[in-house]
């Protein structure tokens, strides 16, 4: 059976409640597995029926809310306000109106010096707007949520706010609180007998004014966590110089097709993702990983669409366009990181959804039992509604869906993109990180790691003459040899002939000498060159550490031996003393030889390393390593990592790795260092931390304050403030994760060869 993942746009939510209302209805729905997130507005719904987004949205809207399917993310600036933006703006402009308006109603009902005769009549006049118009997203919330058979937390701040408003109506007209000469003292807490013929308009201004600022600073959150994927979207190139028939044309991106070639000039960002099919140069990365050294590039590297060119001209074969490159997928991995949803949240979703109702009980009972207990109706009118103001729980709905959008926000800044927030769990339970070595440990390209000179010869010559015999060859060992020869500063001539023997070696003419590189035992064989025995020291030598011995010899005799193998980087053994210090063990897993698989351990400083492993022995060492009591972190980067990354409990992609191994992953590393995994696991833990700490307060507050309020010992307007407080509280709290510092850089030094 196929399933069917979809997208949609909320709209109408205005707490958790809300959310898990939506939820709860679609996944009635046979066949449907839905996650609806209050904090980005969206509903992640897998379906195995053959419904369509037209059906789910109708469901959605007989809930009382509507539903889109949203349009694509588009690279470049916004033509139009985002949602969130909006909303903020909406809201500022309501709670600064209302707080205006409420202010000098506060002031009237606390100081008694400034309440001149009437005075009530303009607090009246003064509120009537506030209550009405101020609070109308919580009144229209609760009005279609009441048509719905629900309640949710906007119907504990409508019916707080118009039981505060209505009895003061009362009071006005026809108790004793409209005649002339009438005074309020303000009082911290309730008294049996106060509050005879009193109003509580400053209570409705106060407590929607407060509201509005809570829900004010959580409009915000959502906006400022969405900054770094809007910011993303942005960073796209907007035009192209297409090159086409040896002329270029300036086009816009989105013209681009497959196959398609453009240039790329200095100071330039890159249009698309392609292939360098002419030219070099260097190009700025700090886009994806946040490192700002750029990375030098040439014919037949990747080039990846948005990044800065900062050297030469280039040639770029266009190998991506749309949604499919690099720039888009990091936008929906983003995304999707903030629409999902932990488990701890789906607590508190569950708590919200029962919490309402009972807490509209309560002040009922409240209500009733201090009416029978002294027979004051004010009193108990008073006790009722300070119940059901403090306990509204909106710092619930905004415990986990704030922290986990700044905390994968602020990923998305460093190069790290957390998947979904069910991974924030498994950080904090790992206890083993598994790392595969090519590539994730090691650079992945081959390098001139050794060289060692036969009696009598000159490395400059050795180097030059192999280097010009390798040339010929497109093999990663004779482009490992070349490289180093230029890099060295060495000539590198062009061959006057050249013959490959495949899996063998070359032989080239070079300024007149035939020149032989290649296996030891070939030059043995097939050329009858006895080797001396520095030569044969240095190729055993070689081997044992699982690198490549390249003899080179002319005129009849081995000249030298050129050892070639890839590098650790330069980061490594670092980031494993930094998994230690998370209190995690490194396992070193290769399918590489023991030889090179124990050289590589012992420069980095891991005591467990598995060799010579396939991809299924890779992910037979993870199940292994599970039914061994470890919670295991799989740090891998190819095709024959997917598996494994699939199986382990934490799965970690390097960004320089294949989209088989970063769509296997949870989390994707961009920069490919080993520092940012401990920076990725130490950002998930203190998201989590930051979360449970969320919840805590959220829980600790309504369990503490609910009893106060019911006992009649609690203000009205002290338990909107305290209310809207927890709510502020918890945003602030979150947004504290923004200022997480990845980890300083060790002093950089060229990459280390793996011998």
């Amino acid at each position: 059976m196929t399933t069917t993942d979809l997208e949609l746009n909320i709209g109408g939510m205005t707490c958790a409640s809300c959310a898990n209302r939506i939820e709860r209805k679609l996944n009635r729905v046979p066949g449907v597995e839905a996650s609806v997130n209050y904090a980005t507005e969206k509903a992640r719904i897998r379906t195995s029926s053959e419904m369509d987004a037209a059906e789910l949205i109708a469901i959605v809207e007989a809930t009382g809310y509507t539903a889109a399917v949203p349009a694509p993310p588009q690279a470049g600036p916004a033509t139009e306000a985002e949602p969130s933006e909006t909303k903020a703006s909406s809201l500022l402009r309501r709670l600064l109106i209302s707080a205006a308006l409420a202010l000098p109603v506060v002031l009237l009902s606390m100081v008694p010096a400034l309440q001149f005769t009437n005075w009530q009549w303009l607090a009246l006049t003064l509120t009537a707007p506030v209550a009405v118009w101020g609070a109308w997203p919580f009144h229209r919330a609760a009005w279609i949520n009441a048509r719905h058979g629900a309640a949710t937390m906007d119907t504990l701040i409508s019916v707080g706010v118009l039981a505060a408003f209505g009895w003061s109506l009362y009071a006005l007209f026809f108790g004793m609180a409209g005649m002339p000469g009438m005074q309020m003292s303000f009082t911290l807490f309730a008294s049996p007998g106060a509050g005879q013929h009193e109003i509580y308009l400053e209570v409705a201004a106060a407590v929607t004014v407060f509201i509005l600022a809570g829900r004010y600073f959580e409009a915000r959150a959502k906006r400022d966590s969405g900054a770094a994927l809007r910011a993303l979207l942005e960073l796209g190139a907007k035009e192209a110089m297409l090159l086409r028939d040896g002329r270029e044309t300036l086009v816009p991106v989105s013209s681009l097709a497959v196959g398609d070639r453009f240039v790329v000039r200095p100071g330039e960002k890159i249009a698309t993702d392609g292939l360098v099919v002419d030219g070099a140069s260097a190009v700025d990365l700090s886009m994806l990983t946040g490192e700002a050294v750029p990375v030098e590039v040439g014919v037949d590297d990747r080039v990846i669409g948005a990044t800065n060119n900062v050297g030469g001209r280039l040639t770029v074969e266009v190998t991506k366009v749309g949604a499919d490159t690099e720039l888009a997928r990091l936008g929906r991995l983003v995304e999707e990181a903030q629409t999902g949803k932990a488990q701890v949240q789906r607590l508190a979703d569950r708590v919200s959804s029962i919490f309402v109702p009972i807490v509209i009980g309560l002040s009922i009972l409240t209500f009733v039992a201090w009416l029978i207990i002294n027979g004051s109706a004010e009193f108990a009118f008073t006790a009722a509604v300070a119940t059901l103001i403090i306990a509204c729980p909106c710092a619930l709905g905004l415990a986990t869906p704030t922290a986990l959008l700044v905390g994968t926000g602020r990923g998305s800044q460093l190069g790290i993109l957390i998947r979904g927030p069910q991974v924030l769990e498994q950080t904090q339970r790992i206890d083993t990180v598994v790392l595969d070595k090519t590539g994730t440990v090691t650079t992945g390209r081959m390098t001139l790691s050794s060289l060692t000179l036969a009696d009598g010869q000159a490395e400059d010559e050795l180097l030059h003459l192999a280097a010009s015999a390798e040339l010929g060859s497109e093999h990663p060992i004779a482009r490992a040899i070349v490289d180093s020869a230029r890099t060295r500063g060495f000539d590198v001539d062009s061959p006057e002939s050249f013959i490959a023997h495949s899996g063998q070696g070359v032989q080239a003419i070079i300024d007149g000498r035939l020149v032989v590189a290649g296996r030891g035992s070939w030059l043995e064989t097939e050329w009858g060159m006895n080797h001396t025995p520095a030569v044969t020291e240095a190729v055993a030598l070689g081997e044992r550490q699982g690198k490549t011995a390249i003899v080179v010899a002319w005129d009849g005799a081995a000249r030298g031996v050129l050892v070639v193998g890839d590098t650790v980087k330069d980061t490594a053994r670092d980031a494993i003393d930094r998994f230690q210090q998370l209190g995690l063990t490194p396992v070193l897993l290769t399918g590489d030889n023991a030889g090179a698989a124990k050289a590589v351990a012992a420069q980095i400083g891991v005591t467990d390393v598995r060799a010579g492993v396939t991809p299924q022995g890779k992910l037979d060492t993870i199940r292994q390593l599970q039914e061994d009591g470890h919670v295991v972190a799989m740090v891998g980067d190819g095709v024959n990592d997917a598996a494994a990354l699939a199986a382990a409990d934490l799965g970690i992609a390097m960004g320089s790795g294949t989209d088989a191994a970063i769509t296997a992953a949870d989390i994707t590393v961009m920069s490919g260092d080993l520092i940012a995994v401990g920076d990725a696991i130490r950002l998930s833990r203190r998201t989590l931390r930051t979360i449970k700490g969320n919840l805590f307060w959220a829980f600790a507050y309504n369990v503490a304050a609910i009893p106060v309020a019911m006992l009649g010992l609690l203000n009205p307007l002290l338990a909107g403030a305290a209310m809207a407080f927890s709510s502020v509280f918890v945003v602030t709290n979150s947004l504290r994760l923004r200022s997480f510092k990845p980890s300083p850089a060790p002093p950089r030094s060229a990459s280390k060869p793996a011998s």
